[in-house]
């Protein structure tokens, strides 16, 4: 048996329920990827599902790699060292990749440093804005394209505060794992996937949503929580623009996530339009026998 199993893919792909079915069968721990999920709260919004390190922090907490990957990482060891198979489960990129390896996180950024890059970038326009990293960061700079405004103020925030963009990158797409791991990628086709999505948005306003959501906007948030997918749509739009608009968000994000699923080193690609038990078992045989097989595409 690998030592830890991670199970990554698009929402709605159905991990939670594969990842809950494989620790009914082993002695396992299941460990939260999720970064939205990490905040309490927000149950429905956030579609959460019982593991460690879900709903941990409230609303006002500034979340942080950094923090998550400590908190990950002694987490599983933990599981490791009680007997037990750590199982890391979800559908947030850097977090699962934080959770399996061993990322350089850089320092945190001197307050107020983002909003002013991005006033220079707006203000003084992406090649200007490119100009200073390329004087600040050279590998950076050529490495990022100028009308990438988000990487360019990322880059330049990380250069003012003594570190760089490239280091972690490269390091992002290591094979290097901290324990002998079975990485696993769920396949949905697009037309099935796009049908859970409307399915699952539904539900959410079917179990109350919008008060959810209405409840925890009377409290302080942080601007790691302020970007919890939804949350501004359910509580300004009507129910139906708020659903559509929701469904039409969650399916931008399954696009993204397979992007950075064919981008995982090692990652083993499973088909997932099938019953939990189903897909449990093949990743449970591929666990047990260490088999690799040739990564496919997402439908």
């Amino acid at each position: 048996m690998r030592r830890l199993i991670g199970i990554f893919g698009p929402t709605a792909s159905g991990k939670s329920a594969v990842a809950e079915v494989v620790a009914r069968r082993i002695p396992a721990e299941l460990v939260s990827t999720d970064s939205a999920q990490l905040y309490r709260g927000l149950p429905i919004l956030t579609n959460q599902s019982p593991a460690t390190l879900v709903g941990i922090w409230k609303l006002d907490h500034e979340a942080s790699v950094g923090e998550y990957q400590r908190l990950a990482h002694q987490a599983i060891d933990v599981a490791l060292a009680a007997g037990r198979t750590p199982i890391v489960v979800g559908g947030t990129g850097l977090y699962f990749r934080a959770a399996v390896g061993e990322l350089e996180v850089p320092p945190a950024p001197r307050p107020g440093a983002r909003e002013r890059w991005e006033r220079v970038y707006d203000e003084s326009g992406p090649e200007t804005a490119h100009a200073l990293l390329a004087e600040a960061d050279p590998a950076t700079a050529a490495a990022v394209h100028a009308n990438d405004r988000r990487r360019v103020v990322r880059a330049l925030e990380l250069a003012e505060s003594g570190s760089s963009l490239r280091p972690t990158e490269d390091r992002l797409w290591s094979a290097e794992t901290r324990h002998p791991s079975l990485l696993v990628g769920l396949e949905v086709p697009s037309e099935e996937l796009a049908r859970r999505i409307g399915e699952r948005t539904r539900s959410m306003f079917e179990a109350g949503v919008v008060e959810e959501v209405q409840q925890a906007l009377r409290q302080q948030l942080s601007s790691t929580a302020q970007k919890i997918m939804g949350l501004h749509e359910v509580a300004a739009l009507t129910e139906e623009e708020a659903e559509a608009a929701l469904a039409a968000r969650t399916r931008q994000l399954a696009a993204y996530q397979r992007k950075w699923m064919r981008r995982i080193p090692g990652l083993v690609t499973v088909r997932s339009d099938r019953s939990p038990e189903e897909v449990a078992d093949e990743v449970l045989a591929l666990a047990r026998g260490g088999q690799r097989i040739p990564a496919g595409r997402a439908g």
